[in-house]
């Protein structure tokens, strides 16, 4: 996949046609798949390639108060053109979502962005809009010479899979729920820190993570999780919340990695999110606390994926 990060529309020098897919993508869904499914399907019948025109961070950051959340992702950048690459994109355009851009009409973003990639069919979703004027498929379908393809809604359960779907079960620390609306794992990357070394004397040492990727964590509790430390993959358990058995206030990432003892600070760890097991709780001695992670490992280890 060619990426390249564009400043405005003079930017792009496309000299062939192009399958042309428009959105704003985080986390690659479910959803997402389907409609990137369908813009490969159409390239290969071309012999076109793929170009995505897309932002890397959200366009609610040109529109809306600031909150912190508001630079979050469901997927760090790296990831995301991983997966974009896996579902079929060929050429990726990276435009920050300015006040400039945001005060194209409908019409003046396809007189531009849209002409200077030179599609020969759009591919967007149901619900995708653009422009200031808030333009959606009947603007594509009257004023863009080529085929338009709208992606209809994907559900699962009953219910539309999207980005807000899966940060409210993030919010509630449903990761299981999560790997179903994504079709993987949710994944998060952290650098091994020095911590206060405590699980070392009760039998349970952890690698402290700060995490590196600006990407929603799930709510506080005990999790499944698999880890990725180079080129292996190790089960384990982790805890995201206060130590508060410990009288801890301060927010902590911990992992305990099953039958795995080097020393790794400095390390960057990939973290898959397999399972949510309990609350934190406090404990009212070491021993109790160790009793449960004992209990939490055995189920750690048994855990399998549904099939």
């Amino acid at each position: 996949m060619k990426k390249q990060t564009i400043q405005n529309w003079r930017d792009i020098h496309q000299t062939e046609p192009t399958i042309l897919v428009l959105g704003y993508f985080d986390g690659i869904h479910k959803g997402h798949q389907q409609l990137f499914k369908r813009a490969r399907q159409l390239a290969d019948q071309s012999g076109l390639k793929v170009a995505l025109l897309t932002f890397p961070e959200s366009p609610q950051l040109a529109f809306s108060r600031f909150r912190t959340d508001m630079l979050l992702h469901l997927s760090s950048p790296e990831l995301r053109e991983e997966l974009l690459e896996e579902v079929g994109v060929d050429l990726l355009y990276l435009q920050d979502f300015t006040s400039e851009f945001g005060s194209l009409t409908g019409q003046e973003f396809l007189d531009t962005y849209v002409a200077s990639l030179k599609p020969q069919k759009l591919v967007v979703g149901f619900d995708y809009h653009f422009g200031c004027d808030r333009q959606g498929a009947q603007l594509l379908s009257s004023s863009f010479p080529g085929q338009v393809e709208i992606v209809p809604s994907y559900d699962l359960d009953g219910q539309k899979v999207s980005s807000t779907r899966i940060r409210q079960a993030l919010a509630q620390g449903e990761v299981q729920e999560v790997a179903d609306l994504l079709g993987r794992p949710y994944q998060t990357c952290g650098i091994v820190v020095h911590g206060d070394a405590r699980g070392r004397t009760i039998g349970y040492p952890t690698a402290n993570l700060a995490p590196l990727d600006r990407v929603h964590m799930p709510s506080d509790g005990v999790y499944v999780v698999n880890v990725h430390e180079g080129e292996k993959v190790y089960r384990g358990m982790a805890s995201v919340g206060k130590n508060v058995t410990f009288d801890g206030d301060e927010l902590r990432f911990e992992v305990n990695i099953f039958d795995f003892s080097a020393d790794i600070y400095g390390h960057r760890l990939k973290i898959d999110w397999l399972c949510r097991l309990r609350d934190m709780v406090k404990f009212t001695s070491v021993q109790s606390l160790i009793e449960q992670l004992e209990d939490d490992a055995v189920k750690a280890r048994e855990w399998k994926e549904r099939t």
